[in-house]
């Protein structure tokens, strides 16, 4: 504790204007609404902001935890020990032909209905999925056959250094020079950087715990009122299938992988084979709608969460030999 307080005075003396709380509830901060305080939360409000807080926990030695909305992250009931870098207020969103720029903790609902209103087309996907561009570029989020990847054209980063990403097919090249001040595309030399294709749920910003403050999104001119159809099409089938009127943190598993033959598998349809659907610990429920969904009922804590996920996940290798692996993050657990 001594070296967060440490940790809390030279940002309040090198960093004045930094948005700082202390013994922050978590269940403020996450999607299914639990969690103990975090000991220290930062909300800078710019990639300059943000780059200082990050050299001062590079001088005291201290790991932050970064998160945007909480959508997929599950927090201990104790809390966190630690210090949370919270991304909500980055929050810069603009056009430039047919390219958008966006903060990292722009969510991507907003970022998606922009798009659609300036007639972008490429993220009516996005349109209901409740997390941010920066977990959104980390995890490589997708829906309805869309995904991230297909339309990112630039990640600005802070790491051990600082410095921006190309994306192109796929893959990462790292950015040499000066990014342009209209539009963000680099016009430079690039280096490709080794094992960093983009996959499912997974992308190179999760093995180097890189802390994106910025993506820019290459899309194609379309009809605005085409495009709102389509996400509201895609909105009515989430509604109609997922529980959105109970906290959750969306797919609790991640999807299996497929069969030899090449047949793919899906957690919910292994979880309801095997009649895990309506199973409850405490507040904490296998929704009766979607069994790919825990949900909390009300009064959950982590400790129900986790008690029902090891039991789904116990049944569900019993029974069908698959061992499922947990898609929410967690963190103090």
């Amino acid at each position: 504790m001594k070296r967060l307080e440490e940790l809390e005075k030279r940002l309040r003396e090198e960093c004045p204007g930094l948005e700082l709380r202390k013994n922050e509830p978590m269940s403020k901060h996450t999607s299914f609404r639990v969690g103990g305080p975090a000991a220290l939360m930062a909300q800078p409000k710019t990639p300059g902001e943000a780059g200082d807080l990050l050299r001062v926990c590079q001088e005291q030695k201290i790991t932050p935890f970064f998160m945007g909305n909480g959508s997929n992250l599950l927090v201990s009931d104790q809390g966190y020990n630690g210090l949370v870098i919270s991304t909500v207020r980055l929050d810069r969103l603009e056009r430039s032909e047919n390219f958008i720029v966006a903060g990292s903790g722009v969510l991507l609902s907003k970022l998606a209905n922009f798009a659609a209103q300036e007639g972008l087309s490429g993220l009516e996907w996005a349109a209901g999925i409740p997390g941010t561009v920066g977990g959104a570029v980390y995890m490589n989020a997708g829906a309805y056959g869309g995904e991230a990847v297909q339309v990112l054209d630039f990640v600005n980063y802070f790491g051990e250094d600082v410095g921006s990403f190309r994306v192109m097919d796929g893959k990462l090249f790292l950015a040499f020079g000066t990014p342009s001040e209209k539009n963000g595309i680099l016009n430079v030399n690039y280096r490709e950087v080794e094992n960093s294709t983009f996959s499912y749920r997974h992308s190179y910003f999760c093995d180097k715990e890189l802390f994106v403050t910025m993506a820019g999104f290459r899309l194609t001119r379309g009809d605005p009122g085409a495009i709102k159809a389509r996400m509201a099409e895609l909105s009515a089938q989430r509604k109609a299938k997922q529980p959105l009127e109970y906290p959750s943190a969306g797919s609790t598993f991640k999807r299996p992988a497929p069969l030899p033959d090449g047949t793919p598998v899906y957690a919910a349809a292994l979880i309801d084979q095997c009649g895990c659907k309506g199973l409850a610990v405490g507040g904490a429920q296998v929704s009766e709608k979607h069994a790919g969904f825990i949900v909390n009922r009300g009064g959950a804590t982590c400790a129900d969460i986790l008690a029902l996920v090891e039991e789904v996940k116990k049944r569900v290798l019993d029974q069908t030999g698959v061992a499922l692996e947990l898609e929410v993050k967690t963190l103090g657990v």
